[in-house]
């Protein structure tokens, strides 16, 4: 370990595996510590199903109706991937999509008066949808159609809307839309936790309503997509990514002190030994005082042994619950996967609500979420800071990660990503980049 690397990898997050696999190809040497025994950090699937109850203190042992313990692969964070978003693109870029394998989600439902109804978006879908009568349709369906022919380099396609000023609020007005399907519209298709949006130039929500669409339309079902064992597999499959290109790995090392000497970081301390670096990557959790606090997330964590009512018994699904229909600022997700991913025993299935906390009792934020959700056989509850870097890091040459937000997938976990390597090398991100070089894949066929 007493050597100088070009850069050091604190915790095994998605966002730094992803990063420390980029930076290997892209031929730096970097040694990738973290301070637990598996990997994932925040964002780890934790089996057996023993290691979930002892980690959220739950007393004894799970009942027998659990089934195998070893059969659990748990999330502590839940999301899924746009089947064309960013994080698919790296995956495909590394060829890192050998070490894994994906199922499509089954459906993706909005909540509206108490009840939940599948996310329309299609044309034919919005026509058969019980969301909006007639006439309203037919007007989504020419917004549906406007957005699908939309590009923000030909103005041929934006029909009196100016994309980088009128706002999206302008923008319903114009189709004539009503309150709920702008409910759905932002929140099931755009993806926004919140109706900050509405008052944005338009370019960006269009632009999230075509990734959704073009998402939809790769497998049919859903635009999500989930890998099999879990969400950590993620982090795993970037991390051989990263050894195959001579990058060294360390689980289970207790990190000391990160050495600054003149404003700039030198080294990490681990054990007595010190290993030299010129730039440094870590989560929050590894340089308190360099991050502050900015918002928390609750994630409620529910073993089911049904499916969620009226979503035809799907094996997954994700259900959307937009704020104005529960009083709230931001929404609240349920992301449900089952056996049917290897993540829980047969016949079981693992349901995870999340939001942005607002009140001083965030258990009832979610009331809502959760009797959707009845019987609940066993739940996880926990609530993480979202922790964000004091300062960008150009001069201390420390880049620390954003913690994971109560986004339903992984854009913004990308962004971070692409923001983080821009800092650090000075280029924009280029996916180019990321392809692995022909003639140097060792040990590989």
């Amino acid at each position: 370990m007493n050597e100088e690397y070009d850069v050091i990898v604190l915790g095994t997050g998605l966002t730094e595996c992803i990063l420390s696999g980029i930076m290997s190809v892209n031929g730096k040497k970097v040694l990738h510590m973290d301070r637990n025994p598996y990997y994932g950090g925040e964002s780890a699937s934790i089996t057996p199903l023993e290691d979930l109850y002892k980690r959220f203190k739950i007393p004894g042992a799970p009942p027998a109706s659990m089934g195998r313990g070893r059969d659990w692969n748990v999330d502590l964070i839940p999301k899924f991937l746009m089947a064309n978003g960013q994080l698919v693109k790296m995956l495909l870029y590394t060829e890192v999509t050998r070490y894994l394998d994906f199922k499509v989600t089954e459906g993706s439902f909005v909540y509206k008066g108490g009840k939940i109804y599948k996310v329309p978006s299609t044309e034919a879908e919005a026509l058969a949808s019980s969301l909006m009568g007639l006439f309203e349709k037919r007007r989504f369906r020419k917004f549906l159609v406007y957005v699908a022919n939309f590009d923000e380099k030909d103005p041929r396609t934006f029909e009196g809307i100016d994309p980088m000023k009128t706002a999206m609020r302008d923008v319903y007005k114009k189709f004539d839309l009503g309150q709920d399907v702008i409910d759905f519209t932002g929140h099931a298709l755009a993806l926004y936790r919140t109706d900050d949006y509405l008052d944005q130039p338009c370019c960006e929500t269009i632009n999230r309503i075509k990734l959704y669409s073009e998402s939809l339309a790769r497998y049919g079902k859903s635009p999500y997509l989930y890998p099999l064992y879990g969400l950590g597999e993620l982090p795993q499959g970037f991390a051989r990514l990263s050894a195959i290109y001579g990058g060294t790995y360390m689980l289970n090392k207790p990190i000391e002190e990160i050495i600054v000497q003149n404003g700039k970081v030198i080294g990490v301390k681990s054990e007595g030994e010190v290993a030299r670096c010129k730039q440094l990557i870590c989560d929050p959790s590894y340089v308190q005082d360099r991050v502050e606090k900015v918002g928390q997330v609750l994630r409620v964590i529910c073993i089911l042994s049904h499916p969620i009512k009226n979503t035809n018994d799907a094996n997954s699904c994700q259900i959307i619950i937009p704020q104005n229909q529960v009083n709230r600022k931001s929404d609240i997700y349920v992301c449900m996967i089952s056996s049917a991913h290897n993540v829980a025993a047969q016949g079981k299935y693992i349901a995870i609500v999340s939001t942005t906390v607002e009140t001083k009792e965030p258990e009832k934020e979610i009331r809502p979420a959760l009797e959707l959700l009845e019987p609940i056989e066993q739940k996880f509850v926990s609530i993480s800071d979202l922790l964000v870097p004091k300062d960008l890091g150009t001069e201390s040459q420390i880049f620390i990660s954003r913690a994971y937000d109560a986004t339903t997938h992984f854009e913004t976990t990308c962004d971070d990503i692409k923001d983080i390597y821009k800092r650090m090398t000075g280029s924009e991100f280029d996916f180019e980049e990321m392809k692995r070089k022909k003639n140097d894949i060792y040990g590989e066929d």
